[in-house]
């Protein structure tokens, strides 16, 4: 399948599918603990993005990668010039993947090498559903990728300017299999 025929099928189907190498890949539903972590990023950022230039999307918004996967990031925050195609973001500034079991080793390779590809993106945060934990991956001040692993604190976010999020705006109201509700 052809990029122009997956985002003509895409517009018509009732299914989100991600695009990778020509094929198509079905979305599924998420687990609450992993609707919660991507709700509470989302609202988080929204709440930051207020009354600005900026655009925060939940889990249904296209993002293109140079060469050529589509994907439907969990979180997707953007600023700057809006995309004619009204389906699609493709300058982010920041992705968030929540982690699922199905998801888990595409999440921390296939997407962040893709991710990483895109010029725009500053920074790409993978949060656990299971444990209060997330993989912050970030370029710094000479556009080098860093990783650091998050399991409490604050932690700044690119965009927009100024944002950070913490462990407990991420967790709260959250119930972790085996720990019970965090940060409620």
């Amino acid at each position: 399948m052809s990029v122009e025929e997956y985002l003509e099928f895409e517009r018509n189907s009732p299914v989100k599918h991600e695009f990778v190498g020509g094929r198509v890949y079905a979305m599924t539903g998420v687990s609450r603990p992993h609707s919660r972590v991507s709700g509470n990023i989302f609202r988080k950022l929204a709440d930051d993005a207020e009354g600005g230039p900026c655009r925060v999307h939940q889990s249904d918004m296209k993002v293109p990668t140079p060469d050529g996967p589509y994907y439907y990031p969990d979180v997707v925050f953007a600023c700057g010039r809006e995309p004619e195609d009204e389906y699609i973001e493709d300058e982010p500034c920041l992705l968030v993947e929540i982690l699922s079991p199905n998801t888990e080793s595409i999440d921390r390779r296939e997407k962040l090498l893709a991710y990483r590809r895109i010029p725009t993106l500053r920074s790409y945060l993978i949060a656990s559903q299971t444990e209060p934990m997330v993989e912050r991956h970030f370029r710094d001040d000479n556009g080098d990728w860093r990783t650091e692993i998050l399991e409490e604190g604050r932690f700044p976010v690119p965009c927009p300017p100024g944002a950070n999020l913490s462990l407990a705006d991420i967790y709260r109201g959250v119930q972790i299999p085996g720990v019970g509700r965090l940060l409620s």
